[in-house]
């Protein structure tokens, strides 16, 4: 395993590829994207936008975190396309992130943040925010990015990364904006994609 923590490979990569998508068409009701043939069902979608509208309701800062994330869906169902367009390139590439490799990597995080707690905190305040329950998915999301990154260079994975997302053929429904190639993310011609930023990143309280 490389000595990288999980959470510290820097999600830029995935904000500035000009990958190859399918323009937004229409879809399904009750779908909320259509990544490599599968849908990502608005119900799912919903569930994770849930956990995290309750996890923030229980914050000592909800309300702030609440009114700091209006656009949750939108940023939720991005991050879930983006993780599939990994998976693909990954996969793609003969690489897997194992269970063992994600308990490391939490362990990893939990150590320099003072504990389990104060990692989920620091989690439910980025700018993808996360439930205590989608961290773990958080962490595999970043060490995929982080073993392609080890594979390609950083100044290459561009090229595999175009490659998967052009052949996962990606619709997105109207109601959540459209796939943007240039930023690998969802965004609309006035609201550009929202930079990402890891859980080890998350010093600053959120809304700074």
């Amino acid at each position: 395993m490389h000595r990288r923590t999980a959470l510290s490979v820097s999600a830029a990569l995935l904000l500035a590829a000009p990958l190859l998508a399918a323009c937004s068409g229409e879809t399904r009701p009750g779908t909320a994207a259509v990544v490599g043939g599968e849908r990502i069902t608005t119900s799912a979608l919903q569930a994770q936008v849930n956990d995290v509208r309750t996890a923030q309701g229980r914050s000592e800062q909800g309300a702030q975190l609440i009114r700091a994330t209006p656009q949750l869906e939108r940023v939720k169902l991005g991050k879930m396309i983006q993780l599939r367009v990994l998976e693909k390139a990954a996969d793609t590439a003969g690489i897997s992130v194992s269970t063992r490799e994600i308990e490391e990597a939490r362990k990893a995080q939990q150590g320099e943040g003072g504990g389990g707690g104060d990692l989920e905190q620091r989690a439910l305040q980025s700018r993808v925010p996360l439930a205590p329950g989608q961290i773990d998915e958080e962490l595999r999301f970043q060490l995929l990015l982080g073993k392609l990154s080890d594979r390609f260079g950083e100044d290459k994975i561009l090229g595999p990364l175009a490659e998967a997302a052009a052949a996962l053929d990606i619709e997105v429904n109207p109601r959540y904006g459209a796939w943007d190639a240039k930023q690998i993310g969802l965004g609309t011609a006035d609201t550009p994609w929202i930079t990402q930023r890891t859980v080890a990143e998350q010093a600053a309280p959120a809304g700074v």
